[in-house]
């Protein structure tokens, strides 16, 4: 049992050096292969019809559907604007979005669900960076 070990860890050893050296007839051997990489799966839901409070002391609300692989589409209202949701999705306990607002705006959104299932982030216009709001849910999720 010893010399087949022996022999299987210096196959190893001398494999790892650039030389082939077969283990023994009965020794097992484990093939290492490459894992593909994917996104996060989804922490939760975002569907549903439910609003943004910002602080900038507008409250957008968003009536959103998420597929099963985290991406979402909609439509958003605030005021006299309405807006469609693209390049959204979730991405473990992370939410991202554009709004394309009727007015000409176009709003980043870009935040996180919370211990309290609350979602709560940053947004900011497209056009003008420096126009920035936090904002939050009232929902839970």
């Amino acid at each position: 049992m010893r010399t087949k070990l022996a022999t299987a860890g210096l196959a190893v050893l001398l494999g790892m050096g650039g030389l082939a050296l077969a283990p023994a007839a009965d020794a097992t051997t484990a093939i290492a292969t490459p894992r593909a990489a994917h996104a996060t799966a989804p922490a939760f839901n975002a569907s549903g019809t439910w609003q943004l409070v910002q602080s900038n002391s507008t409250t957008t609300t968003l009536n959103v559907t998420q597929d099963g692989s985290g991406t979402l589409f909609g439509t958003a209202s605030y005021s006299d604007a309405v807006g469609t949701i693209e390049n959204g999705s979730v991405d473990g306990s992370n939410i991202s979005f554009t709004i394309g607002w009727s007015n000409g705006l176009r709003g980043r959104y870009v935040g996180s669900l919370g211990f309290d299932r609350r979602l709560s982030g940053t947004t900011f216009d497209l056009t003008h960076p420096t126009s920035q709001a936090t904002w939050f849910t009232p929902r839970t999720f």
